[in-house]
Formats: C-alpha cells, structure tokens, sequence
C-alpha cells in the first residue's frame, strides 16, 4: 500500500486517501479545499482543534527506518558435515551458500579455523536488509583441538574494536555495524550430552554474542530422542553458568505476545532440519524438506521441527532485540572492560541523575564544610600568631629585668663610693694619699 502525501501551507502534512479525502488519525479539515491559480492539486489547509499528533511518531520512525535499510550479522559456529550452510539458505529463503563440493580425500585441509564472510542485500515488502554471515569452517575438524576457539572469539573482539574506532572518529555520520547480532551454535546429534568441546566454546562466546543453541540434523533422531536430549542440554547448559538467548518479556504485553514468547522459550535449543529443495508429499503437496523411503521430513511444519520458531525467533520478532542487547549490554559490558584496561576510569558524577533540591543541599553542606575548615584553620593561625607575640613579649620582659637588674647594681655601686667618699671628708682625711718626691729635679745644683 501507497500513502500520499499533501504540503500544507504551514509546512505540515496531511495524509490523503486515493479518493482524496484526509484521514489523519481520525482529524477533520477546518477549512474547505482550495484550488490554485493554475487550477493544479488541491490544497488542504488545517488547524489544531484539540488534536496535537504525536501518536504518529511510530509511523514516521517506520518510514525512516525504511529509508535508511537495517543491517544485521550472524555467525554460525559447528563442526563440518551438520548443515549450516543449507540452514542459512533455508533461513533466509536464498542462496547465500552455493552448494559445497566434496573434497577428495588427498585434498589439503586447513590447519586453523578459517572465518570466512558472506553479505548480501535482501529486500522484502520494500524493506531492505543488509544481512552478513560470519562462517568458521574448521571448527572441531582437527585431532587436537584445544583453543580451537581462539579464532572466533578474536573476530569477535576485532569487530568490536573495529565499532569503537568508529566511535572515538570526529566524523561518526556513517558507522559500520559489524558486529556479531546472533551466533547459531550447532550441536552434533549424539543424543547424549554437550561435547567439552562445546561446554568450552559456548563458555567463551557467551559473554561476546547472543548464543542461540541449535540441534542440527534433528531428523536423525526420534521425537523421545530430541525431547531427552534437549533437556541434557539445558542441564549442562544451567550446570556451566552459560548465558543463552531468552526472548524479553515487556510490560503490559497482551497475552497473545506472552504466548508466543513462552512456546519459543520452550523450544530451545531448536531442534532444526534445513533443506532448500522442494519435494513432492504423498498427498502431492510441493514443501520444502527431505525425502526419505518412510516419508518426508517438512522443514516448514512445526510437527516435523522446530525451524518455524527458529525463524520467527530470529527474523521475525526478535531481530531488532538481538540488535539491541549487543549494543547495550555485550558490546558496552566489553567496551567497559576494554577502557579500564587501557586506564581510563569514568567518573561516576558524569551523566548522573541529580535531584536540584538534593544538589542545592549537598552544596549547602559542602559550604557549610568549607566555612568550618576555614574558621578552624583562622583559629590555628590566630592562636599561633597570639603564641609567637606572647613569646616575643615575655623574651623582652626578661631583658628588661636583666637590664634593670645591672642598672640597679651599678645605682648600688655608685651609692656606696659616695658614702665612702662622705666618710673620708667628714674625717678629715684626704680623698687620696699624697705623693712624696724622691728625686731631684733635673738642671738644679744643690747648694
């Protein structure tokens, strides 16, 4: 469907029906249609009569979404030979995968898991899609095959250090997402329990990706096979503290939302069979599936396997929250670790919430902290400044007394010749002895 859109005088649009009249949820125009000079379109002039319109904010983020196109990336992790390639091109109804020769047995296999990428541009009900598929090929193919993990969880992290480049750019109008939305991890169906392999693997991924665990080739095993099986499962799952994809659950959800939820949750681990061929039914019906000599496995029926709910899971209703909780908490949770290991601490008054009335307290608090410590520090000051001049005053004060004691000795000392001068006068003595000559003088003859 087609909408139509007419410019306003205002600058606004209204949304018009093939027939030419207005329905903007549900408002009427309030003036009648005018015409142009020219005798073009027709014109529909409105006012605001109690209806403002911001209802239609869902529409106009459609519309932008659409315009802009979506990307999304998934990788596939499992060992060779379980179909994850015809699974992809079952998923996504085309051919991402060209069909796989088989090597000869002198054929050279690779020594590492290789990751290989494939994109490719899907458009549907004019909605576009930018969809990449990460492949490890190589996966559990070796005899030892400690740390054969390393590769993926390195991709991983490159295109998370590859976003945060992104970021930290002046320009960041046009980022890349590449980042890893979902991660398929397929399971051999033994029908016993998780390999170590696999315990070990999905152990490192689950803190980097949404792990959405997957029963590959499930039409080997009978419906009591796959029931155990998957309870085996989740028990090693539970047992290890791995972390999988669980279907949000919002508030105010109608029941028919919750329902859909609840079965896709009960399904996990998905128990798939993938196949891109069409086969022909007993009653002659054309499918996609399998066909075999007791009968044919539908990929498209629930009662044969768990691909519908796989597909509704990851491309039907949860895409855009598979998107989201790499965005907001694996990539933020190791962009976090990532810059508290290069020494960036953030600080936690940043970008926090505050109260004004709780603020205005805090800072009437800090100043009442502020005035005390300078009051107590004007005090220290006062008092060792009244401490220095005390000191300086009683230091002058005993040189005082020290020059006061030596001018009243030296009173004493001259008070006791003046009365021992008064004494020698009152009797008669001379104030000093006289001196008596003898010699002669010098150029006088004796007569």
């Amino acid at each position: 469907m087609t909408d139509s859109y007419a410019s306003t005088g205002n600058g606004d649009a209204s949304l018009l029906t093939p027939n030419g009249s207005s329905k903007m949820n549900g408002s009427s125009p309030s003036l009648p249609t005018t015409s142009n000079e020219a005798g073009g379109a027709s014109i529909i002039r409105k006012k605001l009569m109690g209806f403002v319109g911001f209802a239609n904010l869902p529409n106009q983020v459609h519309r932008k979404s659409v315009r802009k196109g979506f990307q999304f990336t998934t990788m596939v992790v499992g060992e060779s030979g379980l179909g994850k390639s015809t699974l992809i091109n079952t998923l996504f109804n085309t051919t991402l995968y060209p069909p796989k020769e088989t090597l000869p047995p002198s054929a050279e296999r690779p020594s590492t898991v290789a990751i290989e990428s494939i994109s490719a541009d899907i458009e549907e009900s004019g909605v576009r899609l930018r969809l990449t598929v990460v492949d490890t090929p190589g996966f559990g193919d070796f005899v030892n095959n400690d740390e054969s993990w390393k590769p993926i969880v390195e991709n991983i992290e490159a295109r998370f250090d590859s976003y945060l480049e992104q970021e930290n750019r002046v320009n960041r109008q046009k980022i890349m997402d590449n980042r890893i939305h979902a991660c398929l991890y397929f399971i051999q169906p033994t029908g016993h329990s998780l390999k170590p392999i696999d315990v070990e693997c999905m152990r490192q991924l689950h803190t980097k990706v949404n792990l959405i665990p997957i029963i590959a080739k499930a039409d080997t095993l009978t419906d009591e096979e796959v029931v155990e099986f998957k309870a085996r499962i989740l028990a090693d799952i539970a047992y290890h503290n791995i972390h999988i994809f669980q279907a949000p659950v919002y508030e105010n959800e109608d029941d028919e939302a919750i329902a859909e939820a609840e079965e896709i949750a009960s399904k996990i681990p998905f128990a798939v069979v993938g196949s891109d061929q069409e086969v022909t039914t007993p009653d002659g019906r054309k499918v996609r599936g399998r066909a075999y000599p007791w009968g044919v496995v539908e990929v498209d029926n629930e009662d044969h396997c768990d691909f519908v709910k796989l597909r509704q899971m990851l491309v039907r209703t949860y895409m855009e929250e598979l998107r989201e909780y790499t965005n907001d908490v694996l990539y933020e949770n190791w962009r976090t670790e990532k810059l508290i290991s290069m020494g960036v601490i953030q600080d936690s008054s940043v970008f926090k919430e505050i109260n004004p009335a709780i603020r205005i307290q805090e800072e009437r608090i800090m100043h009442e902290a502020k005035l005390a410590k300078m009051e107590a520090e004007m005090k220290m000051v006062f008092q060792q400044k009244v401490q220095e001049k005390e000191a300086k005053l009683k230091q002058s004060e005993e040189e005082l007394y020290a020059r006061h004691r030596e001018m009243k000795e030296a009173l004493e000392k001259q008070r006791l010749d003046l009365e021992d001068k008064k004494r020698r006068i009152e009797a008669g003595r001379p104030l000093t002895p006289e001196k008596i000559p003898t010699g002669r003088k010098k150029g006088f003859l004796r007569t």
